[in-house]
């Protein structure tokens, strides 16, 4: 018995020894314990504070900090500076003002209607005094569209900022008709129905307020409504749950984010990243932040010198907007030593890194309303996280296998979802469970359900549709490989829009590109299209721009179509816009800028013409 019990164990060892020696050689093995290890350590945390009674929100942990270190700067603006102390007792006064003058209660919501500025904190934290959800509405946002945003969070008062008074009257008969009330941060205002709050502040007390007046607030509660950038239509609220914001903020800690850095934050406070990750995040760290209205590329590295930053903020193109800058002698001279943020390409990453240090860039994947992210904690550029079975198995997600061409997921004679093999990309879906929900979108339970997807791996479970791209490689790392909605298909094969504008750009002319696909009379799919805009003092030269795609693209995947573009419309976190671009698609006779069509005869990009389009048309000429 006892010699069958040791063949049955030396199997068993025999059989795990290669995944343990590979596990063992791993060059990343180290950097993956180092990151589970502060995983956990968060997660504890988190369950002692969602066991506490009241719940221990991001609220209370600023107060903790506040006794800890009154005096520590809690952020610098303009040349001011704000401690936590000072800040504290600025968000009791709005609590007090707001709640005499607005009569705001817990569980009430209220919309902020403004830029940058550290007023935007302290009035975050004096609602949260009172137990009230804060809607972060978009200050770009106009007419139908910020009614849309305020409407759908169920906010009955509005705070905004003073030069934000004209498009506060834009919509204020409407506000009216629905008993919203109206307050600005001015000292006066002559305009019926809009309320000055300054005075009122200023006249407030500062004491502290009771913590009975939050009493019921729990971690499943409504913290704040973040919206999405609206890149496909109208933004959609995503609800945020004090857990979440607690998530959202332990970021900075996986990052490797200390006590002692300082914390530059040139985003929107309105997105995620900028409020969650970087405000709430520094609350969660105890640092001192250093806030700008908005992004300056020119600026940037000046206010990280002056204010001595350690950790830096990037979104979308921002990260290419610094490598645009020109270049300069000092430029490596500065304390930055991580950088957090999402959207950056490969070949930006490598220029970043050539011209500005050895910083550690912690590119993540993440969705405000989503329950699956990934954070790449190693220094591989171009991935966005590494699949660890700690993180597979407390948040359960898969990639599966998604027809471009139906947009929807392939499913086999069962009805399921099948799962993308490995180096192939796939949707990624996230299994909604207890300890990874999907809340959804406030006022929106038709776009909630769109998200929400049925027998994945077996009848009944239930998964969040992120509507990404996403592929794992052989060595366990993430890449993100497009949004479904930019993939097209084209010839029966599918083109991802990241890749090509990445073979674009690579062309000396070509500053920026934005890849879409458009639809073409008498043809399946879509056909791919790049607005471009060209470097400054240079022309468009469509055979490089030829010979470049050639070189590196297929066929079915090369742009047949060029548009010159002097700007992009982008969102207010630095994502390009495609709506207007797909749905003007490439008729001369609607479209003004210049046009070009890649004529594979002549080895070149031609003026697309009246006659080449009514070719094309009529199938003259073949694509």
């Amino acid at each position: 018995m006892n010699i069958i019990l040791s063949n049955q164990l030396l199997q068993a060892g025999l059989a795990v020894l290669p995944f343990l020696l590979k596990t063992l050689f791993d060059p990343y093995f180290g950097q993956d314990c180092s990151y589970i290890f502060r995983a956990i350590k968060l997660g504890i945390r988190l369950q002692k504070y969602k066991k506490k009674n009241p719940f221990y929100s991001i609220l209370d942990c600023f107060l903790d900090t506040v006794k800890k270190q009154p005096n520590k700067t809690f952020m610098h603006f303009e040349g001011t500076s704000h401690s936590y102390i000072e800040v504290d007792k600025q968000s009791n006064k709005v609590a007090r003002a707001l709640k005499t003058h607005a009569n705001l209660k817990e569980g009430d919501t209220v919309a902020l209607f403004m830029g940058n500025e550290p007023s935007y904190a302290w009035i975050w934290l004096g609602l949260a005094k009172l137990g009230c959800a804060t809607a972060l509405l978009n200050f770009n946002i106009r007419s139908k569209s910020l009614l849309h945003c305020f409407s759908c969070c169920g906010a009955k008062v509005i705070i905004a900022a003073a030069e934000l008074k004209e498009a506060v009257e834009e919509v204020l008969p409407t506000l009216k008709q629905q008993g919203i009330s109206v307050y600005l941060l001015s000292e006066e205002c002559s305009v019926e129905g809009i309320n000055p709050l300054s005075e009122h502040i200023t006249q407030a007390s500062d004491t502290p307020l009771s913590a009975d007046l939050r009493a019921n607030i729990t971690s499943k509660s409504p913290a704040l409504y973040i919206y999405t950038s609206g890149t496909t239509g109208l933004p959609k609220a995503a609800l945020v749950t004090q857990e979440r914001v607690w998530t959202a903020s332990f970021i900075q800690a996986v990052s490797g984010v200390t006590s002692e850095d300082v914390f530059y934050i040139n985003l929107p406070l309105y997105h995620s990243a900028g409020f969650l990750i970087g405000l709430a995040g520094a609350i969660e760290r105890g640092i001192t932040v250093v806030l700008r209205r908005k992004f300056s590329a020119s600026q940037f590295w000046e206010d990280c010198r002056k204010h001595h930053v350690t950790v830096m903020q990037y979104i979308g193109e921002t990260m290419r907007y610094l490598c645009n800058t020109p270049m300069k002698d000092n430029e490596k001279d500065h304390k930055v030593r991580i950088a957090i943020g999402n959207g950056v390409r490969s070949d930006i990453w490598r220029e970043f890194l050539n011209r500005f240090g050895d910083v550690a860039v912690r590119e993540l994947y993440a969705a405000t309303e989503g329950n699956i992210g990934f954070i790449n904690y190693t220094s591989k550029i171009g991935v966005v996280g590494r699949v660890n079975f700690l993180h597979r198995r407390l948040f359960p997600y898969t990639l599966i296998k998604f027809d471009i061409e139906k947009e929807e997921p392939v499913r086999n004679s069962k009805g399921l979802c099948i799962q993308a093999m490995k180096g192939e990309a796939g949707l990624l879906v996230g299994k909604i469970t207890k300890r990874s929900p999907f809340v959804g979108y406030a006022g929106n339970d038709q776009q909630t359900e769109k998200k929400r997807l049925r027998d994945v791996l077996q009848k009944g479970d239930l998964y969040f549709n992120t509507g990404d791209l996403l592929r794992i490689d052989e060595q366990n790392f993430v890449q993100f490989q497009d949004r479904v909605g930019d993939t097209f298909r084209w010839k029966g094969e599918n083109v991802a829009t990241t890749e090509v504008a990445d073979i674009l750009t690579m062309v000396d002319c070509i500053e920026e590109a934005n890849v879409y696909g458009v639809k073409v009379e008498g043809h399946e799919g879509r056909i791919g299209m790049a607005a471009v805009k060209v470097e400054e003092g240079k022309e468009f030269d469509g055979a490089s721009t030829f010979s470049q795609v050639a070189s590196y693209l297929p066929a079915y995947a090369r742009p047949r179509f060029i548009r010159i573009q002097t700007s992009f419309e982008m969102t207010g976190t630095f994502k390009m816009k495609k709506v207007t671009l797909v749905e003007e698609g490439f008729n001369p006779a609607v479209v003004q800028d210049p046009l070009f069509f890649l004529d594979p005869a002549k080895k070149t990009y031609v003026p697309l013409t009246e006659e080449i389009y009514s070719s094309i048309n009529t199938r003259e000429i073949k694509l």
